[in-house]
C-alpha cells in the first residue's frame, strides 16, 4: 500500500481523529507485546537498523553501508531480514535460486553485499548466522521486535518526512511514539535534507546526548552519467516514490512520465509490457529503483534500467568511529 496523504499532510484532515481509537489499541497492543516477550541474546553482537514509521525511511541503504564498513574493518557480518513479501521462512538467501516471491526484495538487495538470512524467528536465524561464520549480525528492520537483544540500535529518519503527523498507525505513520522508540536507540541517522525539523524532534523526544548523524543518498557516478540528459519513464513501487523521481531529476534525467505502484508491488508480465510500450511511445528509457528491479523476472530486468545509490555521510569519520567503538564494546573488547 501507499501511505495515505494525511499521514504526512498538514492539519485539517479528519482522519487522524477518526482513527485515534484504533491507534490507541495499536499502541496498547505494542506495549503489551514488549512486556510479554522474552528477549534472547545472540552469540555475536547484533546491530539493528530500524525506523519508527511504516516504510520509506531508508534503513536498507544504511544497513548496506554498515555492512560494507564492517567488512572493510575485517568483520564478517551477516544480515537478517524479515523477508517481507516472500513466501519462504527461515532460510539463507541464495540469489541464484531465490526470487522476491521467495524471500522479498529487501533480502535480495542485502544478499548482494553479505550472507543474508530471511525469516520471522530472528534469534534462530542469528544462531544460524553465527554457525555460518558471522562475527556480527545486522538486522534490517526488526526494531519493534523484542525477541532478540540488540547491542547497537540505530533509528533512521527520513529528513523530508520526519515522524509525519505524529500519530500511531493507522491514524499516522508511527509504529511507536518517538519518545518510546528513541529511548532504546543508541544513535539516530537523518537521511536526506532535514526539511521536517527531524533534528528538533529527536532532541525534544529522545534521550539527552543521543548521537545524531546526517547522511544522504548518492547516485553512482556511472549511473548519473548514463542517464543525465536522457528522456526516461520512471516507475517505482516503494513507500516514498517521489524520492526516486527527485533523485532522477537531480542527476539530470528528463522525466517524460512517472508511474507509481504500491510498496513491494509484484510486477506482472503484462504490466511490464505496458510500461515498455509507454516508454516507446514517449521515446524514453524505462527506469526503476534497485528495490523494484529485483522484483522483475530475468527477461524483464534486462529491458529496464536502474540506478544504484550509496550512503554519503556528512561526517563519515565521526560515524564510523562511533560505530567501531560500539562494536568493540559489544564484543567485550572495550
Amino acid at each position: 500500500m501507499r501511505p495515505p496523504e494525511f499521514w504526512y499532510g498538514g492539519p485539517g484532515s479528519p482522519w487522524p481523529g477518526l482513527l485515534s481509537p484504533l491507534a490507541a489499541l495499536y499502541g496498547a497492543a505494542s506495549r503489551l507485546n514488549y512486556r510479554l516477550a522474552t528477549a534472547r541474546r545472540a552469540p555475536v553482537p547484533v546491530i539493528c537498523v530500524g525506523n519508527l514509521v511504516a516504510g520509506g525511511a531508508g534503513k536498507t541503504p544504511v544497513a548496506l553501508a554498515l555492512a560494507q564498513h564492517c567488512q572493510a574493518a575485517g568483520h564478517s557480518p551477516h544480515f537478517i531480514s524479515r523477508g517481507y513479501g516472500g513466501s519462504q521462512d527461515g532460510l539463507r538467501v541464495d540469489p541464484a535460486i531465490h526470487g522476491a516471491v521467495d524471500v522479498g526484495d529487501e533480502a535480495l538487495l542485502l544478499a548482494r553485499i553479505a550472507p543474508t538470512w530471511a525469516g520471522s524467528d530472528r534469534h534462530a536465524l542469528a544462531l544460524e548466522a553465527t554457525a555460518g561464520g558471522a562475527d556480527l549480525v545486522i538486522l534490517d528492520d526488526g526494531y519493534q521486535n523484542p525477541a532478540l537483544i540488540k547491542d547497537i540500535s540505530i533509528v533512521v529518519v527520513d529528513g523530508g518526512a520526519g515522524f509525519g503527523n505524529g500519530h500511531l498507525l493507522p491514524a499516522g505513520p508511527l509504529r511507536e511514539l518517538p519518545a518510546l522508540g528513541l529511548a532504546r536507540a543508541h544513535a539516530a541517522v537523518i537521511l536526506g535534507e532535514d526539511l521536517s525539523d527531524a533534528d528538533v524532534a529527536i532532541a525534544a523526544e529522545g534521550p539527552v546526548g543521543l548521537p545524531v548523524f546526517a547522511a544522504r543518498l548518492q547516485t553512482a557516478d556511472a549511473d548519473a552519467q548514463r542517464l543525465s540528459g536522457k528522456r526516461v519513464l520512471a516507475f517505482a513501487g516503494i513507500a516514498r516514490p517521489q524520492k526516486f523521481f527527485d533523485t532522477l531529476s537531480a542527476i539530470g534525467a528528463d522525466i517524460a512520465d512517472s508511474l507509481v505502484f504500491n510498496d513491494h508491488h509484484p510486477y506482472t508480465g503484462p504490466e511490464i509490457s505496458d510500461i515498455l510500450e509507454r516508454a516507446k511511445e514517449l521515446n524514453a528509457v524505462a527506469v526503476t529503483t534497485e528495490k523494484d528491479h529485483v522484483r522483475l523476472g530475468p527477461d524483464q530486468a534486462r529491458t529496464i534500467e536502474t540506478i544504484h545509490v550509496d550512503i554519503a555521510w556528512d561526517d563519515g569519520p565521526s560515524f564510523t568511529g562511533w560505530l567501531d567503538g560500539r562494536i568493540k564494546a559489544a564484543a567485550g573488547g572495550a
